[in-house]
């Protein structure tokens, strides 16, 4: 059996003389900051101070541990790098075993004559990356046990490895002043539009020995497939085989094991002589499974065993499967060009977000924290996340666990923003790339779509980049040739699509919102978000609006700074080109000018939060002819204001409560129509909805001008709509007047009319003018602060005097640590509303006799609560 010995510890990272600590897995810039050596670069103006680390080398150096009597009886040795970040020389006793350029892939050295000391084979040492070519080297000579021999790792500046290339292929365009599309390494790294620019180096992923002999299993890659009940592994295998292993007969063993009984529902076995075999196993009666919503997500654990011809195991290998099928409905039809997911046969509106890295320093991502943010998507409704193409490859933690939380992953290429060259030293490694990480991912049930590139089909119509080029290459080979080849060839379970946004061929603009997906990034850059409701996209993939990160966020990342929207801290945490000119405009279109930084921070999250609403309840409503929303974006990587749902310390914005909202089930929208105004009902559930409306015309005072109960029904997994009779429409261009509708099902799901914001009721509301216009009174509003026995709960119960319009609980100005369980609420005249937060353990609250109406407690909730004014 195959022997691993993990290199985690006693690693030294040098630069120059200085010599200090290290962690690995782990790189440059996190080992500075564990040392000491730099100043936290996501506070204040840090990233400035620390721009030297990504344009100087450093070495990575530690020993080899003896070989253990069990690895000194193997045949052969391998030194074994999961991920190299990015341009490295590797080196073993002083003599060169390897040299890396690229982040995505693993790399493997034959070492076994350095660490045994035996004579040098014709001067050289076997090596090679992993599905790569070889790498050839001196062999260093150690000691008989096998120990005291160096190993260093030395990273040139990744700028260095660019810069290099790019005077080799020459200049290419892209959209920022970063060279990243000359080196496969996080294009991200380099900055983005909300990210820092903190070019990292280091061993980023696992290393480790590998003792073996005879044969080990190189890739597996199992075609997971399903035909009515019976699912079906075929398990393609390709082995290494040393020396004397050559022609002898091996043994590849597969079963498929139920995960929840242990049960092997299948198995079979193939003998072979060469590098590649096929074994193939059905499983009667298997459970399939399902994105969130539209059932269970069974697994199985798929275990390929690899036997010498007595029957002694040499390696093996294990993953979780899930039997389902997946296609991409690309159908031409009377609106143009779909785009829709259709898992095991159900067609689906897919409830999206895209994903960046979580953190700038990937490293320091934990299985724990891809857990936690995971779930945090399950719980805003979401049932895909879109990897986007400007990252990394994520790990199998990741993938493993959107498996588990039925999370559709639609999983880009790494291509962004740019015109990539295809010459070499580049196409050999895109592909050897590609090939690896198909086959690592492809046993994930979560992966439902390989999209080939972001932006840059776009790019090269649109962006002057055509004109730029003038015939050079730009990417087009790896989107329309390589990459489709290599799923074709890898992974043919899967669909694959060119690019986002890509119209499926070039007889269409590729962000023709009519065919395919689209991109809406006007809105934002240049417009308003209510131009959303003039789009009929076939798949949204991109839309957004930004939002500056939670008040207890600002305040850790900038200490000590007068906060305003252009104080110098903030305008460093903006990325974007004009992004606080794009917020100011954004907010003048709709709101008085703030009067100071609070109301600026709460009035720019609300813009952040109906924009995006407005946008998917507009598209949800427009199913089956738009199939997908894929908001921009779920996470940040640092504190910054920015586009996502969850800022840079795992706050929540109002948008993530908001997204909670319009990706529900079960979702009402007021819309407006050629025939006027009408009320949608949108069914994500499994079974029909029929449901009484109670609408009211209403004055901003309260007062019930209008009233009236209406039938809605939608069939399950589909779109009802009403007709909103005239006398329920407020005045065109009324100042005073507006529209709500509440739904709420009773036990027989048929229509039970409810008035209030809780309950389980389903509201809709619609204001026929911009908030600018609307006469808002001045906000009125009890407070009461309740803590719940156990759970470390407290309840804020508030009830209006008067319309309350997005009234929001800033809950982490009680306390950096607290949480509120809801974000935007409107609220009528009379009507109360609870919010529960968690983890804040002020001390007067712990007080019995201040927890009924304690004045500093309820003062401090109120400062905490922000509403719409009047203008």
């Amino acid at each position: 059996m195959k022997d691993v010995v993990p290199l985690t510890a006693g690693w030294t990272l040098r630069h120059e003389s200085a010599a200090l600590p290290a962690r690995v897995p782990g790189c440059v810039h996190t080992d500075l900051l564990a040392a000491g050596v730099i100043p936290d670069p996501f506070l204040s103006r840090h990233e400035e101070d620390v721009a030297w680390v990504g344009r100087a080398d450093w070495q990575y150096d530690t020993v080899l541990p003896p070989i253990p009597p069990c690895g000194a009886a193997h045949e052969r040795t391998d030194l074994v790098f999961d991920g190299l970040d990015t341009a490295a020389t590797v080196t073993l006793g002083g003599e060169v075993v390897g040299r890396t350029r690229n982040m995505h892939r693993g790399y493997r050295f034959d070492v076994s004559d350095a660490v045994r000391g035996d004579a040098v084979r014709g001067g050289a040492v076997r090596g090679g990356a992993v599905r790569g070519g070889a790498v050839r080297g001196g062999a260093a000579r150690g000691g008989a046990d096998g120990g005291g021999i160096p190993l260093s790792v030395l990273f040139t500046s990744a700028y260095t490895e660019a810069e290099a290339v790019r005077a080799q292929v020459g200049e290419r365009p892209n959209s920022y002043p970063e060279p990243f599309q000359y080196i496969r390494k996080m294009a991200c790294s380099f900055g983005w539009d909300w990210g820092p620019t903190l070019v990292t180096a280091g061993i980023w992923k696992p290393v480790r020995l590998e003792h073996w002999s005879t044969a080990r299993l190189s890739d597996v890659r199992p075609l997971v497939t399903v035909d009515t009940a019976t699912g079906r592994v075929e398990a393609r295998i390709e082995v290494e085989r040393t020396a004397s292993g050559a022609g002898r007969p091996l043994t590849a063993e597969l079963r498929v094991v139920a995960g929840a009984s242990g049960t092997v529902p299948a198995a079979a076995s193939v003998t072979f002589d060469g590098t590649h075999a096929t074994v193939t196993a059905e499983v009667p009666g298997a459970a399939l499974w399902w994105p969130r919503g539209y059932g269970e997500q069974p697994l199985y654990d798929c275990e390929v065993v690899l036997r010498d011809e007595s029957g002694a195991v040499l390696d093996d290998w294990s993953r979780r499967i899930g039997f389902r099928t997946v296609a991409l409905d690309t159908s031409a039809d009377e609106h143009g060009t779909g785009f829709t997911l259709v898992v095991n046969g159900e067609r689906i509106f897919a409830r999206g977000v895209n994903w960046i890295p979580d953190d700038v320093f990937p490293s320091r991502i934990t299985p724990e924290r891809y857990r936690t943010r995971l779930t945090q998507a399950t719980e805003a409704g979401v049932d895909l996340v879109r990897v986007w193409g400007g990252g990394i490859y994520e790990s199998d933690a990741f993938y493993d666990i959107c498996d588990e939380l039925g999370l559709m992953v639609w999983q880009d290429f790494l291509f962004a923003c740019a015109a990539y060259p295809e010459e070499q030293p580049l196409r050999s490694e895109v592909e050897a790339e590609a090939r690896e990480n198909v086959t690592r991912l492809m046993p994930h049930a979560s992966l439902v779509l390989w999209n080939g590139n972001n932006e840059n089909l776009w790019g090269f119509r649109d962006w002057q980049w055509e004109e730029e080029l003038a015939g050079d290459s730009w990417g087009e080979g790896y989107y329309l040739g390589l990459l489709p080849r290599v799923v074709a060839e890898t992974d043919p379970t899967r669909p694959y699509t060119a690019g986002s946004p890509w119209s499926g061929s070039w007889d269409h603009h590729p962000n023709d919102p009519a065919h395919g997906t689209s991109h809406s990034w006007e809105v934002w850059n240049r417009t308003d978000y209510t131009d959303y409701l003039d789009q009929s996209p076939r798949f949204a993939a991109e839309f957004g609006w930004q939002a500056p990160p939670a008040y207890a966020t600002l305040r850790r990342a900038l200490p000590g700074e007068d906060l305003a929207a252009d104080s110098p801290g903030m305008l460093h945490h903006q990325k974007a080109a004009d992004g606080n000119g794009k917020l100011e405009r954004g907010l003048a279109r709709h709101f008085a000018a703030p009067a100071d930084f609070d109301r600026w921070h709460y009035l720019t999250q609300v813009n952040q939060a109906r924009a995006i609403a407005t946008g998917i309840e507009h598209w949800r409503a427009q199913w089956p002819v738009c199939a997908g929303t894929v908001v921009w974006q779920l996470n940040d990587c640092w504190p910054v204001t920015s586009w996502s749902a969850i800022d840079g310390d795992g706050r929540y914005k109002p948008l993530f409560h908001e997204l909670r909202r319009v990706y529900a089930d079960r979702l009402l929208t007021v819309q407006t129509g050629d025939d006027g105004l009408r009320i949608a009902a949108v069914n994500q559930s499994a079974g029909p909805w029929r449901t009484g409306l109670r609408v009211r015309r209403m004055t901003a005072g309260g007062k019930v001008l209008a009233e009236a109960v209406l039938e809605l029904s939608a069939p399950a997994r589909a779109v009802g709509h009403t007709a909103v009779p005239a006398a329920l429409v407020p005045d065109a261009g009324t100042e005073e007047e507006f529209l709500v509708a509440d739904a709420d099902a009773d036990a027989d799901g048929l229509a039970g009319v409810g008035s209030g914001s809780g309950g389980g009721g389903v509201r809709a509301w619609h204001f026929p003018v911009r908030d600018l216009a609307f006469a808002y009174p001045a906000p009125e509003f009890d407070v009461e602060v309740v803590r719940r026995e156990g759970g470390g709960r407290v309840d804020v119960v508030v009830t209006a005097r008067t319309l309350l319009r997005d009234l929001l609980l800033q809950a982490d100005r009680l306390a950096p640590t607290a949480v509120a369980d809801r974000g935007l609420l409107t609220l009528l005249p009379g009507e109360s509303a609870t919010i529960g937060v968690r983890g804040w353990d002020a001390p007067d609250l712990a007080d019995p006799d201040l927890v009924d109406g304690g004045a500093e407690v309820v003062r401090a909730v109120r400062a905490a609560l922000f509403a719409v004014e009047p203008a």
